[in-house]
């Protein structure tokens, strides 16, 4: 599936968006990077029946990408490097289905690359557990509620922000330098 620009998408579900947003706006090559819901039954879900746990989404982010300038083997890096995929339904102190850890995946590329790194990690025994992160084809995606959008961006002094998700985005900064847009090469 792609976007009405016609460039691909990449839906991959990691523990807390704002985490996912806030890494993956940062790599040269992505266009944007929406946070949302996937994989639940609900047809209307809102951040607050999503976190009840009783709709099984998941929360998302849902990523349009530039593939002559990143390609989604190196998101799929990224995204494998900046959350335990070894913890089920769970991110650190985010615990429920809806933190678990998933790729859903747009196309059988995406379903084959997928699988092919997750055995990759689990012969490397990384973490010294097995990888138990879901492949599975992508569904509707639900657009989160505008406050979560840019939230890291917005609220980078919120207790959460600067205890979870500033470590991640700077994890990114570390582990992948070569990668990153311009505005985020300076110190912040």
């Amino acid at each position: 599936m792609t976007s009405a620009t016609s460039n691909p998408l990449a839906t991959l579900a990691g523990g807390c968006f704002w985490c996912l947003e806030a890494a993956f706006e940062q790599l040269e090559g992505v266009i944007s990077v929406l946070p949302g819901y996937m994989g639940g039954h609900d047809p209307a879900p809102t951040y607050e029946k999503v976190c009840s746990g009783d709709t099984g989404h998941a929360e998302v982010v849902h990523i349009e990408f530039d593939p002559s300038r990143i390609d989604y083997e190196t998101l799929l890096t990224v995204f494998f490097t900046i959350h335990d995929p070894t913890t089920l339904n769970r991110q650190g102190h985010d615990v429920g289905t809806q933190y678990r850890s998933a790729v859903f995946y747009h196309d059988d590329d995406q379903r084959r690359q997928a699988l092919a790194m997750i055995a990759h990690l689990n012969a490397e025994n990384l973490w010294g557990a097995p990888v138990v992160t879901e492949v599975t084809p992508a569904t509707t995606f639900h657009v989160a509620e505008p406050y979560h959008h840019q939230y890291f961006r917005q609220n980078p002094y919120q207790g959460y922000c600067m205890a979870v998700v500033a470590p991640k985005a700077m994890k990114v900064r570390a582990n992948f330098a070569a990668l990153l847009k311009p505005e985020f090469t300076r110190s912040r």
